[in-house]
């Protein structure tokens, strides 16, 4: 069901490499498949939205407005929604948006900067938001309005002027979750696009979709292959893949919690990963012993299984020390510190999108209603990247004035090096001034 792997096996960094590589058997073919929808898209616009859509999502739309749904029907999808999940879904954005607003004030105060240097020259930089943003809501084998929350506010909190979201509504069905998520983000139009040529019309605008700034939100192999060929003509977030859970446990650790914490993660789809490594031979033990017993109750018990089955997997460790530093290899989007005394190993810590401290703390908070946004650095891209935030949606000018004793030192210094570097023209530039 979930393979066993331990550090002290001669084999463990090749068995480990083998459980951290995805396949790439289709990588060419599904890329030539993206280029080619995204071409259509470019050159055809509404016409080849419409088209895509019914091919793609099974529906049989006549035109382009049928794909967006109007104020009234989002504001009955609001209305309809369980006044308990209603209000979970305003409590989750009410704490995202708290959280970016602090980052907003914390990261460079979120606002312009300058300074007066010893010869007078003017030097700072100018922080502006980013005028028009396209979200991509994953609508496949399941909804995520979560992840419209997790993205839009973030995007207001900076300043952002206009907001869209493409969420794909396979067969016409179009989650109330999804639209009422979008009326508590404030975002401006939802159109009902999935897949490759969502992200194409995004990227490159039709006749009905307003060209973006920057891309966000993952997506399946379609999407994320696409948000990287239109990188470039467009700002995107990242390259997605699938998500994943890292828990680094101790003998404190409950088993039932963590089994679950597993499950949780592993029911995003065929392509999850879900790893436990701990030191405690007993908690290994445990988990493996009532991993079937609980799987056997989950409604999507067979995504798990296979999801556990290829790239699960329970790590022996020696030690807790030795645990970081396999967590570390991994660079996991999520890392869950099952420890009695999580602040030990958190300074150790140096790969992961979100670290969840303490017993208490389960992944899936992050998820929902933590605070901070759930999208994250997938694939060990945690080594470089970070979890998407306000600075994501914040152009940073640079702002440069020589007075007229600094622009003598500073040309005099610049034509040196343009010679140096065989640029004349360069160095011309700054021996006029200089020259006067």
């Amino acid at each position: 069901m979930i393979r066993l792997l331990d550090s002290a096996s001669q084999t463990f960094n090749a068995q480990l490499t083998e459980l951290l590589t995805l396949a790439e058997t289709e990588d060419r073919d599904i890329k030539a498949r993206v280029a080619a929808i995204l071409d259509d898209v470019k050159t055809r616009g509404d016409a080849a939205l419409v088209e895509l859509s019914n091919k793609f999502d099974q529906r049989q739309v006549p035109d382009i407005d049928a794909l967006i749904p109007g104020q009234e029907r989002i504001d009955a999808a609001y209305n309809a929604l369980d006044p308990l999940v209603r209000e979970a879904l305003m409590q989750s954005a009410d704490r995202v948006r708290v959280y970016h607003e602090e980052q907003k004030r914390r990261i460079g105060k979120g606002e312009d900067w300058q300074y007066t240097d010893q010869l007078g020259n003017r030097l700072g930089q100018r922080i502006q938001p980013m005028h028009r943003i396209g979200i991509y809501a994953p609508g496949g084998k399941a909804a995520y309005p979560s992840t419209i929350i997790m993205t839009a506010i973030p995007a207001r909190v900076a300043g952002v002027s206009e907001i869209i979201v493409c969420v794909p509504a396979p067969r016409g069905q179009l989650n109330d979750l999804v639209l009422a998520a979008a009326k508590i983000a404030q975002v401006d139009r939802v159109y009902t696009l999935g897949g490759a040529q969502a992200i194409g019309a995004m990227a490159w605008g039709t006749e009905s979709v307003a060209r973006v700034d920057k891309i966000v939100g993952p997506g399946n192999v379609y999407v994320t292959t696409a948000k990287a060929l239109v990188f470039g003509q467009v700002g995107i977030d990242m390259t997605a893949g699938p998500s994943e859970v890292v828990i680094v446990a101790d003998c404190h650790a409950n088993p039932v919690w963590v089994i679950q914490d597993l499950l949780a993660q592993a029911e995003h789809d065929e392509m999850a990963q879900s790893i436990l490594i701990s030191d405690s031979e007993s908690l290994l033990s445990q988990v493996q012993q009532q991993l079937p017993a609980i799987l056997s109750a989950a409604p999507r018990r067979e995504i798990i299984s296979k999801a556990l089955a290829d790239r699960g997997a329970l790590i022996r460790v020696q030690n807790l020390d030795e645990g970081i530093d396999v967590a570390n290899r991994i660079a996991p989007e999520h890392l869950q510190l099952a420890l009695a005394n999580p602040e030990i190993q958190l300074e150790k810590v140096k790969h992961a999108g979100a670290v969840f401290l303490g017993n208490d703390t389960a992944e899936v908070v992050g998820d929902y209603i933590a605070g901070p946004s759930h999208v994250l650095p997938t694939g060990g891209s945690a080594r470089f990247a970070s979890p998407l935030g306000v600075y994501d949606f914040q152009l940073r000018t640079s702002i440069i004035q020589c007075s007229a004793k600094g622009s003598l030192a500073l040309n005099r210094t610049a034509a040196v090096l343009a010679r140096a570097e065989g640029l004349a023209a360069h160095a011309e530039s700054a021996e006029c001034r200089v020259k006067g």
